[in-house]
């Protein structure tokens, strides 16, 4: 059983971090480049064992995970950081693996 969770979870963050990206000054810094996905995928993986996706919880949970800038002077939310296509990119991830759990 946790072999098979392990297995989603890792390729779940690898879609993500492939996938979704944060919109820096028009540059895109996808979150496998900026170590962002694993961490993503796990905080999301609950949700997605409970059947409770829904854009809500997941805006929260993007609202939740900071980000820090200028060398830790300042931490804005991911959420602010990524464009509504790669939010549409998200939540059309988590629902594949959410049938897959």
């Amino acid at each position: 059983m946790a072999n098979r969770t392990t297995e989603v979870l890792e390729a779940m963050a690898s879609e993500i971090g492939e996938n979704v990206y944060m919109d820096i000054a028009k540059w895109h810094l996808y979150l496998s480049d900026a170590h962002l996905h694993t961490l993503l995928a796990e905080q999301l993986y609950p949700i997605l064992t409970a059947k409770s996706l829904d854009e809500d919880r997941v805006l929260h949970i993007l609202q939740s995970i900071p980000i820090k800038i200028g060398a830790g002077k300042k931490e804005v939310p991911l959420l602010e950081f990524l464009p509504m296509q790669c939010q549409v990119n998200l939540m059309d991830i988590l629902e594949k693996y959410q049938r897959e759990v």
